[in-house]
């Protein structure tokens, strides 16, 4: 429910309020005024009795103390009246403000559960539009992205030159820490042309700074710095995981 509706129910609910209100604490003002004008009745009656206690009959003296006692019945009456009226307006303005919290509690989910969706809409909508905007121009930019080497051969691989068929296995797993700029997960949603080569030991197409093996005869060749744990172009020979291995079982 939009932040208006919640807002135009609880405005409508409270329209009455203040006239009801009102209303109560106007009784309570006539039973404040009927109660001061019983008590001073009540002080008359007493002022009359103690002044001619006496000469009055017992007759008289039993009349005045009853109307002494029914004033102060009438009082109690009314302030019993007069608490009753204090309670129904709490009641009514704490009815009111339970109501209110309820609907922010209420509104603040419906809240939360649209920003979710929202979110989580954002989230589709870019990859999407990440998919579409991949065009065979930002293709050919991806494949010429420069690649860093330990060497001074030729710096970068090319299209066509070589086909690397890998069998992936547990033996090397790339590191889960993200260095750089570029994750490879970041590739995976990635339209990817079929007739790219793909290098490393995640088996991607070229993206990033990627760094080449020194060893001649590696199968792979070149390396994204992410897969092997780099962040700076290393100095001195750099052998891949791989080739690492190979080289201390000999």
């Amino acid at each position: 429910m939009a932040a208006g509706m919640y807002l135009e129910h609880y405005l409508d609910s409270i329209e009455n309020l203040p006239f009801e209100l009102q209303r109560n604490f106007q009784l309570m003002r006539d039973l404040d005024q009927r109660t001061e004008d019983l008590k001073g009745q009540i002080d008359s009656l007493a002022r009359e009795y103690t002044a001619n206690a006496r000469t009055l009959s017992s007759e008289q003296k039993l009349s005045l103390l009853r109307q002494i006692q029914q004033s102060y019945s009438k009082c109690k009456e009314f302030g019993d009246d007069k608490v009753q009226l204090a309670m129904q307006t709490y009641e009514m303005v704490d009815k009111h403000i339970r109501r209110l919290d309820t609907d922010l509690a209420r509104f603040e989910a419906d809240l939360k559960e649209k920003q979710i969706e929202s979110t989580d809409y954002d989230s589709t909508s870019s990859k999407g539009k990440k998919n579409e905007s991949r065009g065979p121009k930002e293709k050919k930019v991806a494949r010429t992205r420069s690649k860093v080497k330990n060497s001074d051969d030729d710096g970068s691989p090319k299209n066509g030159q070589k086909k690397v068929k890998l069998i992936h296995t547990g033996e090397f797993n790339a590191p889960a820490v993200n260095f750089g700029n570029v994750h490879p997960s970041d590739v995976l949603d990635m339209p990817v042309d079929p007739n790219e080569p793909t290098y490393c030991l995640c088996h991607q197409v070229s993206y990033g700074e990627m760094i080449g093996c020194d060893n001649t005869d590696c199968s792979i060749e070149w390396f994204h710095f992410a897969c092997v744990g780099l962040t700076t172009k290393p100095r001195g020979k750099w052998y891949c995981p791989r080739c690492s291995q190979e080289r201390k079982k000999k």
